[in-house]
């Protein structure tokens, strides 16, 4: 990014002065007309230009179909020029967002000056589905850091949605409540972070003076105490009678009560206003509800749609805070301040009226320096959603999201309606029974009956990406999105830690995603008119995931059975029609090296982000497209893949040490079975350079070969699995290798005998 003074400066702010802060709340920047700008787009017309030419090699020079080989050759050569067409549409989709980064600054001295102690409550919602999955510990760590905001207590409300409708969740959200009374007035006095107790003591046990010395052993102490209990309870399988006796919220646990079927759960842990419901110095402790919806197998549940929706109708009626906040359990916030910062964009005089939701980016604390499964995502937080943010538009991630309640329920946004953010005071005049018992019947199965709920009114319903949906839904009702992505992060997670875990969680996303683009949803036809085109664009960039498979599926598999029978699919370097394959090639090779490298990543960070690109695009986007279809079609219905956030000692040793995990799946063998097909293409290649007829060329299969050694050295780490018997990561098992090795000459022999 050059500096402020060769930007064209859309400023969303004047001076930070005056009494009052005077000015607005925010700023945003936008580089318009630099020489780095104009430099991409002269960059991009060539590669365009590439692309084009491409094109016109395939369609002008189409093999006859003259006998079997021939009629072979010309379904190929045209396979490919399907897969160019979709890498090139592909391309064109993913560039607008490379031509408007955007850059917003909040200025939230100015909001405390301005509002003091007028600021909106908030609500707060953490959803977990599984105790087994998402361990109750985990769960607990993300709500204390949530209740730890430097925020008004009496204007934090958390919540949090028990998918799983466990009593042990429930207990251990009873021992954080307890243990909360301590360790915020702990983080309030000594400014502590992070502030999820897991984190902050797992990089914080250096002492500083005596008095914060001792208070840090103690609270340490205290959270080792609290996480022994929960884990005890855990491991016994049942709560002890006299701890249940001690909460009247257990007896909602008896021998009926299933996970999927059970009445709805409604418990005010922490209401705010009773003798009991404050910290260690006296302070008020924020709100603390728990919530486990009603299930019923002959209600659909519509997995997290159907939990955050139950959890803005119970939160209505508990403390209908204006502004709500999402967050996954496993992806606590870490930065106390963040609530005043986005207050900023929400509450601005000029523009915050128009304001949906803001945005953060995920980040992971257990990323590899050279995050061989390429989870963090950096190019895409740094450049793509950035760039999608310059066309008013932001993804709704699920996580990390503030969202306008009047938004979120369905509000279409009008110019002349501009609803301020005031705390409802008269919702506490209800007594914490009378709320419980309201707010239950809000989290029914029935409630939805006849509304709309799921459509117009929430998250919708149908998708398994039910985030981005909705927030397409919200900016084409009118309203803007904000995509924040400040220095210090807001919210940290858990990646995942093993390749099979990596890829359900890929495959989960890019199924959603592709079955909006499917849908009456898709962008180009639903955001018409409503969003930006690039907006539509930039969506799409994530929809089309599933699609790219097929464009690969076709580029890893063909030339290399072509090189098998010694056939050529490209041009010879000698031919002028080589040197747009070779510039679209190199050109995307290295503006993809710059993008990496300004987002701080090495030369094999960028190399193991290739290799997941391909994994990816052979497995889980391949699955995706064919789960979608079966959906489209009827012969399936959506399902939710929870990824687990329970990490085996030895997968974390494994991670740790970057050696890719294989494990056994169908995933393993797809991925071993087409690097096999390559290899065997590359060395039979070899040898037929070795064997060469003097007649031939031995140019005419280049491409072909380059194509095959890169594809090769992405797969050393598959080889090696498959190879080494004493693999440090698990041996891919002997038989999944002889299996995909049979396949590939089965597979061959079937096309010889069909030509």
């Amino acid at each position: 990014m050059k500096k402020t003074t060769e930007h064209d400066v859309r400023s969303h702010s004047s001076a930070d002065g005056g009494a009052d802060g005077g000015g607005k709340l925010f700023e945003t920047r936008e580089a318009r007309g630099s020489g780095v700008a104009v430099a991409k787009q002269l960059f991009m017309l060539t590669v365009l230009a590439a692309i084009l030419l491409i094109w016109c090699h395939r369609v002008t020079n189409i093999p006859a179909a003259g006998g079997g080989e021939g009629r072979v050759r010309r379904w190929l050569w045209m396979a490919l020029f399907g897969a160019e067409v979709l890498f090139g549409l592909y391309w064109v989709v993913c560039q607008p967002v490379r031509l408007s980064h955007v850059r917003h600054r909040p200025f939230k001295n100015k909001l405390l000056q301005r509002y003091g102690d007028d600021l909106p409550s908030i609500d707060i919602f953490v959803c977990t589905a599984d105790p087994e999955i998402e361990p109750p510990v985990l769960v607990v760590n993300t709500v204390l850091s949530a209740m730890s905001y430097s925020y008004p207590p009496d204007k934090l409300n958390v919540y949090l949605s028990d998918d799983g409708g466990s009593e042990f969740t429930f207990y251990a959200l009873i021992e954080a409540a307890r243990f909360s009374k301590s360790w915020i007035p702990f983080c309030r006095k000594f400014n502590v972070e992070p502030r999820s107790p897991e984190a902050f003591f797992a990089v914080n046990l250096g002492l500083g003076d005596d008095q914060y010395a001792q208070q840090l052993l103690h609270i340490k102490e205290l959270f080792d105490d609290m996480k022994s209990r929960i884990e005890a309870v855990i491991e016994n399988g049942k709560v002890p009678d006299e701890v249940s006796a001690f909460h009247k919220g257990f007896s909602e646990w008896n021998s009926e009560f299933s996970k999927q079927n059970h009445p709805s759960v409604v418990q005010i842990v922490i209401d705010g206003r009773g003798i009991d419901d404050v910290d260690t110095d006296g302070c008020r402790l924020p709100t603390l509800v728990y919530m486990a919806r009603e299930k019923n197998p002959e209600w659909p549940h519509h997995f997290k749609a159907g939990a955050v929706n139950a959890l803005i109708r119970v939160s209505s009626e508990i403390s209908n805070s204006p502004i709500i906040l999402n967050l996954d359990c496993d992806m606590y916030p870490n930065n106390p301040d963040t609530v005043q910062e986005i207050l900023c964009f929400f509450m601005d005089e000029e523009r915050g009226y128009e304001t949906a939701y803001v945005q953060f980016p995920q980040h992971y604390d257990n990323i590899t320096k050279n995050d061989h499964y390429a989870n963090s995502n950096d190019v895409i937080n740094e450049i793509e959603l950035a760039g999608l943010g310059g066309y008013g538009a932001a993804l709704f991630c699920g996580t990390g999201c503030f969202h306008r309640r009047e938004s979120l329920c369905g509000r279409i946004f009008s110019k002349d309606d501009k609803i301020e953010l005031k705390t409802d005071n008269t919702i506490r005049e209800k007594s914490v029974n009378e709320l419980e018992k309201a707010a239950k019947v809000l989290a029914d199965c029935c409630y939805e009956k006849g509304t709309s709920w799921g459509k117009e009114v929430g998250l919708v319903y149908g998708c398994a990406v039910e985030d981005i949906v909705t927030g397409l839904t919200i900016q084409c009702r009118g309203w803007k999105s904000v995509y924040y992505n400040p220095k210090k992060k807001a919210f940290i997670g858990v990646a995942p830690t093993t390749l099979s875990q990596s890829l359900i969680q890929h495959r989960r996303w890019s199924e959603g995603m592709f079955q909006i683009f499917c849908s009456r949803y898709c962008p180009f036809i639903y955001g018409r008119g409503k969003i930006k085109l690039g907006a539509q664009m930039g969506y799409c960039i994530y929809l089309l995931w599933p699609l790219c498979s097929l464009a690969t599926l076709c580029y890893v598999t063909i030339p290399s059975f072509c090189l098998l029978r010694g056939t050529s699919m490209f041009p010879q370097p000698s031919s002028l029609w080589f040197l747009p394959y070779a510039y679209a090639f190199l050109a995307n090779c290295g503006y993809s090296l710059v993008e990496a490298f300004s987002c701080g990543y090495t030369l094999q960070r960028w190399w193991n982000l290739q290799r997941m690109w391909l994994i990816r695009r052979e497995t889980s986007y391949l699955y995706a497209l064919l789960d979608t279809t079966m959906k489209q079609l009827g012969f399936s219905e959506t399902s939710f893949a929870i990824t687990a956030k329970v990490v085996d000692s030895n997968d974390r040793k494994t991670y740790e040490k970057e050696i890719i995990d294989f494990g056994q799946s169908t995933f393993t063998s797809i991925i071993v079975t087409l690097a096999m097909l390559n290899l065997l293409a590359l060395a039979t290649g070899a040898i037929r350079l070795v064997t060469l007829d003097k007649s031939e060329s031995p140019m005419k299969l280049t491409a072909q070969m380059i194509l095959c050694g890169l594809l090769v050295m992405l797969n050393v780490p598959v080889y090696q699995a498959a190879f080494n018997r004493h693999y440090k990561g698990g041996p891919i098992p002997t038989s999944n290798v002889i299996r995909a090795i049979a396949f590939v000459f089965v597979f061959l022999v079937a096309i010889e005998l069909l030509i």
